[in-house]
């Protein structure tokens, strides 16, 4: 497959994998104006010449819009192969490109958020533990910090004291997001809408920058849904998904 690097001048023409096709659906004005800002600071957005989900996203982890410590590495944002494309060697492709750059850069390794199983909206442990990841942190209720060392001698990256036991002070439903996911832009102000007919104590918090969002209460900062201050979920509701959720916390 030939893959393609985003660039200021491409990005505009190129498909962002994710999003759907029409450049001026809010999903993916949204997210390519995110991009613009990040490719200023290094982000790689490495992608198949196809209409589908095959790329990874890559960024120094000092910009990384995560409450991380991870000085002089490489944090991957999304890594993403799917459908049609898998079985083909484009995962181990991708992947091999970001070491090699990484390496060029004179870079510790790699880092990325993952869990203790496949979830949705993060990197699968199976796959990055084969490829030769290992956990070096641990967050509630699930989160995992896999680490690519280059020299097993190296520091290892570690979450932030405050996200280790993600909780806020705050009732109702908050909601903590960024727009570094195209799906945001859409239904972020869905369920926002549902929350205000049905008159329930809703806060939606986007994140405008890596500092905020590095201050964020739990380690998944595209979107984090609390309630009476409990972590919930990272997983981008639709309204149904949505709806689902408030019953279930009217039951109890």
């Amino acid at each position: 497959m030939e893959f393609v690097r985003l660039t200021k001048d491409n990005i505009e023409q190129e498909h962002i994998c994710c999003a759907i096709a029409n450049n001026k659906d809010s999903q993916v004005s949204s997210k390519k104006k995110w991009l613009e800002e990040r490719l200023k600071e290094g982000l790689v957005f490495l992608k198949g010449n196809v209409r589908g989900k095959c790329f990874i996203e890559y960024i120094p982890a000092e910009y990384a819009w995560a409450p991380v410590e991870a000085d002089n590495y490489i944090y991957i944002n999304c890594f993403w192969v799917s459908g049609q494309f898998k079985g083909q060697g484009n995962s181990n492709e991708l992947l091999n490109t970001c070491i090699e750059d990484a390496k060029q850069q004179g870079k510790k390794g790699l880092v990325i958020l993952s869990a203790d199983k496949k979830r949705p909206y993060l990197s699968d442990p199976k796959y990055l533990k084969y490829k030769g990841f290992e956990v070096v942190d641990t967050a509630m209720p699930y989160y995992e910090l896999l680490c690519l060392k280059f020299d097993k001698n190296s520091d290892s990256p570690k979450f932030m004291k405050h996200v280790k036991n993600p909780h806020i002070d705050k009732e109702g439903f908050v909601l903590y997001y960024s727009s570094q996911c195209p799906f945001i832009a859409k239904y972020v102000p869905l369920i926002e809408a549902i929350a205000k007919n049905k008159g329930l104590k809703f806060e939606a918090i986007h994140l405008n920058s890596a500092k905020q969002a590095k201050m964020a209460p739990a380690p998944f900062t595209t979107y984090s849904m609390f309630y009476n201050g409990d972590f919930v979920t990272n997983e981008i509701f639709s309204e149904k998904k949505f709806e689902q959720m408030i019953e279930k916390v009217n039951e109890n």
